[in-house]
């Protein structure tokens, strides 16, 4: 039974799932909006907002606790200086699903768009 099991496992391990969300995020932030499938967008979602709300603390220990997940100080830089104060006065709800109407052509996967509110 999966009992309190919670996360898709997405057919990888787990240190490989960490880094499919840690590329997945780090492309997120670079780029403001990214197209993967579905099930990748639902649970890349929690792990980005996580990032956004520890930002916007804004001090050492929290630019310390999103260099452990994204490597690439240009974005991390982005992330505490544009993204985290644009989203201060927002609660939560950072991200956005678009469910695409096409397939992936090779398996028929149903694709989505997840990007950043404005």
């Amino acid at each position: 039974m999966r009992h309190l099991k919670s996360g898709r496992k997405l057919g990888r391990h787990s240190s490989h799932r960490l880094a499919l969300y840690r590329n997945q995020a780090t492309a997120l932030l670079r780029h403001g909006r990214i197209t993967t499938t579905v099930p990748k967008a639902k649970e890349l979602r929690g792990f980005v907002e996580h990032l956004i709300n520890v930002a916007k603390r804004g001090d050492l220990a929290a630019r310390r606790r999103v260099i452990r997940d994204i490597h690439d100080l240009t974005v991390v830089r982005k992330l505490f200086d544009d993204i985290a104060p644009k989203y201060a006065d927002r609660p939560g709800g950072y991200t956005r699903i678009l469910k695409l109407a096409e397939r992936r052509k090779g398996d028929g996967t149903q694709l989505a768009i997840i990007e950043l509110v404005d």
